[in-house]
């Protein structure tokens, strides 16, 4: 198994943040096997969406309807409405398998990998891609 670890910036807003170069990239040549995709963090998850035609924005504000930032969380700790964050990953898993074919990701034409982070307190993610040959 081939695996590494990528950070990436968050910043402090809420984001679903387009990983699928990055994943791309890792697999490139590698043949056929299996791309997992997994957030080390208990407030952040990985979604397969599409990206750049309104998806993430609408993802983001279902999210803040089924979870809304405000004092109604028994974990408070953070910012307002930090608690959300923690249930976040019942809805958004903090993993995703990907099927690789010739060193490619067998995403459908308008799929994308996206690290989903409500948590406007932490502004750098880890991600650790672990490619399983076939």
């Amino acid at each position: 198994m081939r695996s590494e670890t990528i950070q990436f910036t968050t910043g402090d807003r809420e984001v679903v943040l387009d990983i699928t170069r990055e994943c791309a990239d890792l697999v490139a040549g590698e043949g056929d096997g299996l791309l997992h995709v997994f957030v080390p963090h208990a407030t952040a998850g990985i979604a397969i969406i599409e990206t750049g035609a309104g998806s993430d924005t609408d993802l983001l504000r279902a999210l803040d309807d089924l979870l809304p930032a405000d004092d109604r969380w028994v974990h408070r700790h953070g910012s307002r409405g930090h608690g959300r964050s923690h249930v976040a990953p019942a809805l958004i898993p903090p993993y995703a398998s990907i099927p690789v074919l010739g060193g490619a990701l067998a995403l459908g034409t308008w799929q994308s990998i996206c690290l989903v982070d409500l948590n406007v307190d932490n502004p750098v993610r880890s991600v650790r891609l672990s490619f399983l040959p076939g």
